[in-house]
């Protein structure tokens, strides 16, 4: 008698787990995320940018073309309503996005920018807890804990060499390369100074004014090792209100970027352009921009991403 009991019982109750594992279960977690598409596109003021192109750019505006244009995102999440920050998992591809990191490419290796990769990418995507967001916040740049990864082994989007330095210094969180396109005044380049090499060691043979931001200051016990910390971290933290990720795309304005900036001129002894070197009076505009800290100035809220 009490085993029959038992028994039916049992069935009951496994009767149950199996309708709720038929329905009800799945309905429930799916109800939890809802997918998430954040697009974002390059602009020189009101106009997309283009590969090769040329464009009026810098104080005194000069004519720059464009050779490269790519950057690295990461820690992205929407802000709901009453201000609560929710990260976003992003999905995970094997080509643009890796944990928390997301490539965007702008360049198509045509033309100027041959340095570059064929394909483009100009969206995040992932998923986020089912609810309405009203804003945005990410960074621009690699977290310290993936930031000083070998490019041989580290998997995409971490892979290429031609947005890493070192071991030590890491990744180019953001690369825009231009070339003067005005015949005159010729751009002069001067040889470093051992003492005044940033990141972008090695690189005083690039022509025009290339923006490679990343980590300074990082201390190890060589170039190929990975260091103990970095005392300019430079990764430019970005919150955005008004945001609908339905309707609205973030715009990187490069003319905001390059504002205060002189594109044919160059600090005596120092690297072409911005390569983050702290010695560099090249960058004082470039990282006021980017809403960082530099030459002893504190950080200022940064202009060049905004919303449309």
């Amino acid at each position: 008698m009490n085993s029959k009991i038992q028994t039916t019982a049992t069935v009951g109750l496994l009767s149950i787990l199996a309708g709720l594992s038929g329905s009800i279960v799945p309905t429930a977690v799916a109800a939890e995320t809802q997918p998430v598409t954040l697009r974002f596109l390059a602009k020189v003021g009101k106009q997309p940018v283009s590969c090769g192109a040329t464009y009026r750019l810098g104080k005194p505006a000069t004519h720059q073309t464009l050779t490269d244009f790519r950057f690295y995102i990461s820690e992205v999440a929407l802000i709901d309503a009453r201000g609560k920050t929710v990260p976003v998992a992003l999905e995970q591809d094997s080509k643009w996005q890796y944990q928390t990191v997301a490539l965007l490419d702008f360049e198509n290796k045509t033309g100027a920018c041959a340095n570059g990769t064929p394909e483009l990418r100009d969206r995040i995507i992932g998923t986020v807890p089912t609810g309405t967001y009203t804003g945005l916040k990410f960074t621009l740049g690699v977290p310290a804990s993936l930031n000083h990864a070998d490019t041989a082994l580290a998997p995409s989007p971490l892979n290429l060499t031609s947005l890493w330095w070192n071991w030590q210094s890491g990744y180019k969180f953001l690369r825009i390369d231009l070339k003067s396109a005005d015949p005159m005044p010729m751009m002069k380049h001067h040889p470093q100074k051992p003492e005044a090499k940033g990141a972008g060691q090695g690189e005083a043979g690039i022509a025009g004014f290339p923006i490679h931001l990343g980590s300074t200051g990082c201390h190890g016990g060589s170039t190929s090792e990975k260091p103990m910390g970095c005392s300019n971290p430079n990764r430019a933290s970005v919150r955005l209100t008004g945001f609908n990720p339905e309707k609205n795309v973030v715009v990187l304005d490069l003319a905001e970027l390059v504002s205060k900036s002189p594109l044919n001129h160059n600090q005596p002894k120092t690297s072409p352009g911005c390569m983050s070197d702290p010695a560099d009076r090249d960058c004082i505009g470039i990282m006021a921009s980017l809403g960082l800290p530099f030459m002893g100035k504190p950080a200022s809220p940064q202009t060049i991403f905004r919303i449309e």
